[in-house]
């Protein structure tokens, strides 16, 4: 679409799970304007402050258990949220992230006058394999969408010209 992105991995041992000020502090120095987080940020309360005392946006993809007040962030995409209304909430991390990229590009296509399907079969096309394997890996129960998502993203695993895969 058009951004300068780069991405940041914690560092597990040294800044634990999740958001981190150090982290925070480092991405603001690069200039950094966005954070989007994934499979993390849901109870990143004071990371979220810190993120907004700095100027940045953040937007929070996770599908873990809420507290009952949420980060301050742009937007916080959770099927989990006492009042998300998505009926599914047993998405995996990386599925979160794939309903946010299908609804970036439904968005993107209404407003070009395009088809809505055929923009999420692309991203279907472009993503499920990987959506499938992070479903997997974060032991997921394979029933609903999540079974849809893996029995398509195998099969796309099966012919991926993706060279990790291959």
């Amino acid at each position: 679409l058009g951004a300068e992105v780069s991405y940041y991995i914690p560092n597990r041992i040294g800044e634990g799970y999740g958001l981190s000020c150090g982290a925070i502090d480092h991405l603001a120095k690069k200039g950094v304007q966005l954070i989007i987080t994934v499979d993390t940020g849901i109870t990143a309360t004071d990371e979220a402050e810190l993120i907004l005392s700095l100027g940045m946006e953040l937007i929070i993809t996770d599908h873990h258990e809420c507290y009952a007040d949420v980060p301050r962030a742009y937007a916080v995409v959770n099927p989990k949220q006492q009042d998300c209304p998505y009926p599914f909430k047993e998405l995996a991390g990386v599925g979160v992230v794939f309903k946010l990229i299908c609804a970036c590009e439904i968005y993107l296509a209404e407003k070009r006058g395009e088809s809505v399907k055929d923009a999420v079969l692309a991203v279907c096309r472009e993503y499920v394999d990987l959506t499938a394997i992070g479903t997997i890996a974060d032991v997921m129960p394979i029933i609903d969408e999540n079974r849809y998502i893996v029995a398509v993203g195998l099969d796309a695993v099966q012919n991926t010209n993706r060279c990790g895969l291959n």
